[in-house]
């Protein structure tokens, strides 16, 4: 008996010794099968394994995620799954094909290793190993190079190679960027194909830009200028921002106008101004100022930021909360040259949260400009620089958009001129789209002496005006809030080039963003 049992555990030490009961890794097995081709199943993963690693450092300095496909890959026990997956159904083939595709985003296709990826793909293809140790670094070298791509190609294709939130200081729209969860669900995916073709940008605009772009760049660079301006603007249709729903107002300030977008749909549009160009020499200006810490020193900047945000009221003879900038840099000048400007002009003076009852015996040679105690307000009225309507959002940045005094100024051409702030050529025409009540309109209506619409109020007009006119107990102009049903989401975009009635439109790059833009992107082509 005891004879047997050692000669069964000698049988069985031998066997294992000769791989017979070893366990195949699924990428051997799918090879094998597709070759017909037994060397195959001597694929030993511990011996893969240190291959893997040992090229995954090699590699990592070159990745754009090295730490994340570090991460992925321990965690999966380093299995080559993208191999395993999708060499033998096309995947990596469709992977290489789209990769190679590129251009027609704007992108070089070796900045998704597409080299290194069709290499490897026909050393593969061939099927020419003599031995399994061959093997191992060409499958190790193909996973990792057929995962950056992916990564990077999903990342650039899907959400735009560049980040407008680090690149530019007034952009406030949230995007939604690539992070670890997003770059492991695309190694995960189970169907290469259906992803690739997902993440493809399927707007109207994005597809005549693509026409576009192969046709100007076959006209032997005539067309550079419309080249560059086509490419930036095709970036800024990759970044993904908020959900704008089927209703909502866009300012777009190279075009100085304001559309209204219901379904797609243009409820209505008008002009705008807006925020002036920041001074010539800003960066070094700046610095210059930064240290000095002297007024004189400091640049003009009044670009109207970009942002994302949602109307929700409407201030009728609004009170225009003078910011500190303009005090300090037109307010003061202003009060020392006239001591009778501020009264003139409806501004209220205002220390430590207390108005000033005379203002114009404030002597203003006692103080600084860059220590200015004084806070200033402009009362409602006739004169207000905001004009009689103000329409207001949640920012960061003290913007809003609002009725102006100065109607001349939407016949020029370049309408970049206000202080940071945007103007609307029709605040009444807005105010009744925005309020969609007819009753709040014409309530709106008659605090700006108009008479409403319904016509059964006409005696309620009537004795708004006759107090209003009352001389002997004057009337004091106040503002008024009105809401809105529903916040209407707004964006203040940038956009230089779009789509329109099947021709492309270019407006001029008024704030220069386009050429910041241009030199970020620039190394990706």
């Amino acid at each position: 008996m005891k004879k047997t049992v050692l000669l069964v555990v000698l049988l069985i030490t031998m066997l294992s010794s000769c791989n017979w009961f070893k366990d195949v890794p699924e990428v051997g097995v799918v090879l094998s099968d597709h070759f017909k081709n037994k060397l195959y199943k001597k694929f030993d993963t511990a011996v893969y394994n240190v291959v893997f690693k040992k090229h995954l450092d090699s590699l990592k300095s070159k990745f754009s995620n090295p730490n994340t496909l570090t991460n992925y890959y321990y965690t999966n026990e380093y299995k080559p799954e993208l191999v395993t997956k999708f060499f033998v159904n096309g995947g990596l083939d469709s992977l290489q094909s789209y990769i190679g595709r590129s251009e027609q985003h704007g992108f070089s296709p070796n900045l998704f290793r597409y080299k290194q990826i069709e290499s490897l793909l026909a050393t593969l293809h061939a099927n020419k190993f003599k031995s399994i140790d061959e093997v191992y670094l060409v499958i190790a070298d193909l996973e990792l190079n057929a995962a950056e791509g992916l990564i990077k190609y999903n990342n650039f294709v899907y959400y735009g190679s560049i980040n407008p939130r680090k690149l530019f200081s007034r952009y406030y729209v949230p995007v939604k960027r690539p992070d670890s969860l997003s770059v492991t669900a695309v190694l995960q995916t189970k169907d290469i194909q259906k992803l690739l073709t997902s993440i493809q940008p399927s707007s109207p605009d994005y597809q005549v830009f693509q026409h576009k772009l192969s046709e100007y760049k076959a006209d032997s660079g005539s067309k550079s200028y419309m080249v560059k301006t086509i490419m930036v603007n095709m970036e800024r249709l990759r970044w993904k921002l908020p959900e704008l729903g089927d209703e909502y107002v866009q300012v777009n300030i190279p075009d100085f106008s304001l559309t209204w977008f219901k379904n797609q749909d243009t409820l209505t549009q008008m002009k705008v101004c807006v925020g002036g160009k920041r001074e010539e020499g800003y960066a070094d200006k700046i610095k210059q100022y930064l240290k000095s810490g002297n007024l004189d020193d400091k640049p003009k900047n009044h670009e109207t930021p970009l942002l994302y945000s949602k109307l929700n009221s409407i201030q009728v003879n609004p009170i225009w909360n003078i910011p500190v900038s303009i005090a300090q840099s037109e307010i003061y000048w202003q009060a020392v040259r006239d001591p009778y400007y501020l009264s003139n002009s409806n501004i209220k003076v205002y220390y430590k949260g207390k108005q000033i009852g005379e203002p114009d015996t404030i002597q203003w040679g006692k103080y600084s400009r860059e220590k200015l105690p004084f806070q200033f307000k402009q009362g409602s009225g006739e004169g207000n620089a905001l004009g009689k309507f103000k329409f207001i959002f949640d920012n960061g940045s003290s913007i809003y958009l609002h009725d102006t005094n100065n109607k001349s100024a939407f016949s020029k051409a370049n309408r970049a001129i206000s202080h940071g702030c945007v103007r609307v050529e029709k605040p009444l025409q807005f105010a009744e789209t925005l309020v969609k009540d007819k009753y709040e309109y014409d309530q709106l209506r008659m605090e700006v002496n108009l008479p409403p619409i319904d016509t059964n109020r006409m005696a309620v007009y009537r004795k708004k005006m006759a107090k209003k006119a009352d001389t002997l107990n004057v009337y004091k102009l106040k503002p008024k809030w009105f809401g809105v049903k529903k916040p209407v989401p707004l964006i203040i975009n940038y956009i230089t080039a779009w789509s329109q009635n099947g021709s492309l439109q270019f407006r001029p790059d008024v704030y220069g963003l386009d050429e910041t833009l241009w030199d970020a992107m620039k190394k990706f082509m």
